[in-house]
């Protein structure tokens, strides 16, 4: 096979490199096209376009594969917590006894937030949106901390970086859900795992302490564990674009989380949820939405089914799903959102309609019915997303400057009016 693609333009033919990545998906490298041609490619949402080369997620969407760092993601649910996932996105190798309670201790330690910056909060409405002011606090959290403020991609430097960003995301999400309610912040316990410390952050009252079961800290840690990293998504693209630049690591996140936040990206969990209000309160029978979904001229759609990356399944789904039953049985949980959901997940998946077109429910559907089980309000649907997926942005925006990446410039066919003469303003009408 060839390792030279050729392109003939106007009568001309050039020559471009043909590359093959370690999973044998093959890609031709146009980085001169413009300069040799004049020409440039059209291709909106970058959907068929390579920003970078990357060893950290592999994902085959038609096979439905998803791997970090080479383990599948099924080892990895099955017997990683989210802080071995973390260290292994991050550094690139599952870490030994020591390195594993040395990442940890840097975490504990930098649990607390500045005295000052708890201040902060003080001057936000209880209404402000959760996604607004975590984006905010992280960019403030580089203004306590200066001595990172510059571009470390290894050593202490970076190490430090790492861990306060993943340490601090955390307590920042749960401060801003105790401010929303009108209830006093919890300061982080060192003595607890990291999602039993953000769940008792986020739940602990002065007379009653928040101690979660094993099965809701296993299922907390697994939908985080899901979420690490996903390639090159629009949030983790957003990290590597405004990293380029030079920008600082927090300041490269919190513009991810500014991305995140869209309701095409992050939200989806949370339209799982209002659509599922929107059955109970219809108080219709959820075959009428089934068959409103498959009409052709109908409009409506279920949310949390199929994948825009995974034609087949979402592997991701098929762990949650477990999770997500071991949540409901142990809660014993009476709630008629919860019954509408399982209704419809056991109805689509024996229904040829959805079957033939691999429209499965996805790790949306089935992380929207956990963060319900568990107590986190729908407005804080997408913060969560947003602790899980902070190891894949920090690796990503570290190995773009690994491999010293030049500055994003995306290009444009301009389609707007050509030179025009400037009118008087007493002359225009």
């Amino acid at each position: 096979m060839s390792d030279k693609a050729v392109l003939t333009l106007e009568g001309k033919q050039y020559e471009y490199d043909i590359h093959t990545g370690s999973e044998g998906e093959r890609c031709i490298d146009i980085t001169n096209l413009r300069k040799e041609t004049g020409y440039i490619t059209m291709d909106e949402g970058f959907g068929n376009t390579g920003s970078c080369y990357s060893d950290i997620t592999f994902v085959d969407g038609a096979k439905g594969i998803l791997k970090y760092r080479g383990y599948p993601i099924e080892d990895i649910a099955e017997n990683a917590t989210f802080v071995e996932t973390a260290y292994l996105i991050l550094y690139g190798e599952l870490p030994t006894a020591d390195q594993l309670r040395s990442f940890s201790g840097a975490l504990k330690e930098h649990a607390p937030l500045h005295t000052n910056l708890k201040h902060h909060f003080s001057g936000l409405p209880s209404d402000a949106p959760p996604m607004a002011i975590l984006s905010a606090m992280l960019n403030m959290v580089s203004c306590f901390h200066p001595d990172i403020l510059e571009v470390h991609t290894s050593g202490k430097g970076f190490d430090k970086s790492a861990a306060l960003l993943l340490s601090k995301v955390r307590t920042i999400a749960a401060w801003v859900f105790r401010m929303a309610a009108g209830k006093a912040f919890n300061d982080p316990n060192p003595n607890l795992s990291y999602c039993a410390n953000f769940l008792h952050m986020m739940f602990s009252d002065p007379y009653q302490e928040y101690i979660p079961s094993p099965v809701i800290e296993k299922a907390l840690n697994l939908f985080l564990v899901l979420h690490a990293d996903h390639e090159q998504n629009c949030s983790t693209s957003t990290v590597r674009v405004v990293g380029s630049s030079r920008a600082n690591l927090f300041s490269s996140v919190s513009a991810g989380v500014c991305a995140l936040w869209g309701p095409l990206h992050g939200g989806a969990n949370t339209a799982v949820i209002q659509m599922l209000e929107e059955i109970q309160a219809s108080g219709r029978p959820v075959t009428d939405y089934i068959n409103m979904a498959k009409a052709k001229n109908n409009t409506f759609r279920l949310m949390g089914f199929g994948h825009r990356v995974y034609k087949n399944f979402d592997p991701r789904s098929i762990i949650l799903k477990k999770a997500v039953d071991d949540v409901l049985q142990e809660l014993n949980m009476q709630d008629p959102l919860l019954d509408i959901a399982r209704e419809l997940e056991e109805k689509t998946l024996a229904d040829s309609y959805f079957k033939e077109r691999n429209l499965y429910p996805n790790v949306d559907f089935y992380s929207g019915i956990l963060l319900r089980a568990i107590g986190i309000p729908l407005n804080m649907y997408t913060v969560m997303f947003a602790i899980g997926r902070m190891p894949g942005w920090i690796a990503n925006w570290r190995e773009l400057h690994d491999h010293k990446q030049r500055i994003s410039r995306p290009r444009q066919i301009f389609t707007g009016s050509n030179t025009r003469s400037y009118i008087p303003l007493e002359k225009r009408t």
